[in-house]
């Protein structure tokens, strides 16, 4: 099997002293573990940030066994934020969620335009907001629409407008921006309130079903923005 293609580093770890085992995905063929050979090495270390994007050529003997990555550079998108923490933060975190709630080798040209999207969204002055609705949009490409609209109840409170979801077991006060998303938001409490919201969401519905744990990425990028 052989291929050429094009796609986002997702996540990279060492296999022996001189070479790596990448994930990445790919505009074609979904995501796609293989081996770099050489990967540890100046020249190519310095590609390898996560988020990336990467031309590459894959090459397997059999579907059974995985392959290798031939790269060279498309886009260096990591490095513009090297000195920015939060969004390189964001970069990590967002990478690693589509590492962790997709499958091998399924192909989703969603998903792989969704992340095209992201540096869209992280050079914009209202990130932290975009970011949350691209959070959103993922999970739904995924097939997992959080349907806040038509699970809130609008209550107006002392001349404020409330979004209130209840159920059995508990009611939660859901930010107005996530219903109402021509609301521009400012607020950094109000935007954490929506991240932690989904991060609820995300723990509770797709993690601890499938016995995942909580990704640290997404906790260390909430904390950079503390």
């Amino acid at each position: 099997m052989n291929w050429d293609d094009r796609g986002f580093l997702l996540s990279k770890n060492k296999y022996n002293e001189n070479s790596l085992i990448a994930e990445i995905y790919t505009k074609d063929h979904g995501k796609i573990s293989g081996i770099i050979f050489g990967g540890t090495s100046k020249k190519l270390k310095n590609y390898l940030q996560t988020g990336n994007k990467l031309f590459l050529n894959y090459n397997s003997k059999s579907d059974n066994r995985i392959g290798y990555f031939k790269i060279e550079i498309f886009k260096a998108h990591s490095p513009i934020y090297f000195d920015n923490p939060q969004k390189l933060n964001c970069i990590i975190s967002s990478m690693n969620l589509v590492k962790i709630l997709t499958a091998e080798s399924q192909t989703n040209i969603k998903i792989y335009n969704l992340i095209n999207e992201f540096y869209s969204i992280i050079s914009d002055d209202s990130w932290i907001q975009k970011y949350i609705y691209w959070e959103l949009e993922l999970l739904k490409v995924l097939g997992y629409d959080l349907e806040l609209s038509s699970k809130v109840n609008k209550q107006i409170i002392d001349n404020k407008t409330l979004y209130v979801a209840e159920s059995s077991t508990e009611k939660k006060i859901v930010p107005n921006f996530l219903i109402d998303k021509s609301e521009p938001v400012t607020d950094l409490k109000t935007l954490l309130k929506g991240l932690k919201l989904i991060g609820d969401y995300l723990e509770k519905t797709i993690l601890k079903p499938n016995n995942i744990n909580f990704p640290i990425s997404r906790s260390q990028f909430i904390s950079s923005l503390k």
